[in-house]
């Protein structure tokens, strides 16, 4: 058989030969990992665990929380508090930035996370997952940090990945070198490298996105969906097929496993909030992901990564997976424009 590379091992050889990610990096990785993993068995545990349902308490959102939101909040705080490579944390459950308590020489690395996205597919046993991006404190911040230092266009992250928690529990993961996908191995307690050099096919018959909001579409999404549902016999002359998880995560592994484009654009329900996804916690990391597969990522205006966020919870809409049809949408949003 051949030998199993470890995530250790694989992140050890990105800093040695290949140069690409400086230790604290390296370190900081594992030690979200682990986090994962510790996610990854109490979402196993589910009902015998005690962590199903609402936790009676929202989040900064305004949304409610679930048990195992809570929980995966605080694993990922405990966990980076104390291994000196983090100056600040922020999650997309916390109102604010958590500073790092100063017991060591403070870290270069900011991280943000969402640390359980699609939290309404908890309780019916539906994939789930944890999104991450690290961020290098800004040169010249001094010694303190602040929620301004957090505020950096998505090209400027230096690691992002996720953690999905379904049949199997994957991690992907780009230092900016590509995506490579790692499976828990259980009776080896590490994840293993299963897939490097992951790319999306630029052309796709797959597409993912809720259906139900089609009334409150923009024109250009509803005429880009319209044309997929034409199917051959439409102007795009052949049949697609839509599939919906109801989390970025899943549906995104999707993307990255076999191709198809997501879609979460902005609506006519709240017109004045530009769209549902956070851009710091989601829609930048996923958008890097995607990119280094080969694949794009807009808002249907511009390219994710060169938005400069305002704030920490900001919002944008997402439209991202094989880059033939996502230069597709993003044109006809153009168009509409002009």
């Amino acid at each position: 058989m051949p030998q199993k590379i470890s995530l250790t091992r694989y992140l050890v050889e990105q800093q040695r030969v290949d140069g690409h990610i400086p230790s604290q990096l390296r370190l900081l990785l594992e030690v979200v990992a682990r986090a994962c993993k510790s996610i990854s068995q109490a979402v196993n545990k589910g009902a015998l665990g005690g962590v199903l349902g609402t936790a009676g308490s929202e989040n900064v959102q305004g949304e409610v929380q679930k048990k195992l939101d809570i929980i995966a909040n605080e694993v990922l705080i405990e966990a980076n508090e104390w291994g000196g490579h983090l100056a600040a944390m922020a999650s997309e459950e916390m109102d604010g930035i958590y500073v790092v308590p100063n017991r060591y020489p403070q870290g270069e690395y900011l991280l943000l996370f969402d640390p359980l996205d699609g939290s309404s597919n908890i309780d019916v046993n539906v994939s789930i997952g944890t999104i991450f991006s690290v961020l290098k404190k800004p040169e010249g911040a001094g010694a303190g940090v602040s929620e301004q230092d957090f505020l950096q266009p998505g090209h400027r992250q230096v690691a992002a990945g996720y953690c999905i928690y379904g049949p199997q529990t994957t991690l992907v993961l780009t230092v900016g070198d590509g995506v490579a996908m790692f499976t828990l191995d259980r009776e080896m307690g590490s994840f293993v490298l299963t897939q490097e050099n992951v790319q999306i096919p630029p052309d796709t018959k797959e597409f993912a996105i809720n259906m139900s909001n089609m009334r409150h579409w923009d024109a250009p999404v509803r005429r880009y969906i319209d044309e997929c549902l034409a199917g051959k016999d439409g102007p795009r002359g052949k049949d697609f097929n839509m599939r919906w998880v109801a989390s970025m995560v899943a549906d995104v592994h999707r993307i990255l496993s076999r191709g198809g484009v997501f879609l979460y654009p902005w609506d006519k329900r709240e017109p004045d909030k530009p769209g549902k996804l956070r851009l710091m916690y989601e829609a930048n990391p996923m958008g890097w992901l995607v990119e280094q597969a080969g694949g794009a990522a807009t808002s249907g205006r511009q390219r994710i990564l060169d938005i400069q966020p305002g704030k920490l919870h900001e919002r944008v809409s997402v439209i991202l997976g094989s880059k033939n049809e996502v230069e597709r949408v993003t044109g006809y949003h153009a168009g509409a424009a002009g």
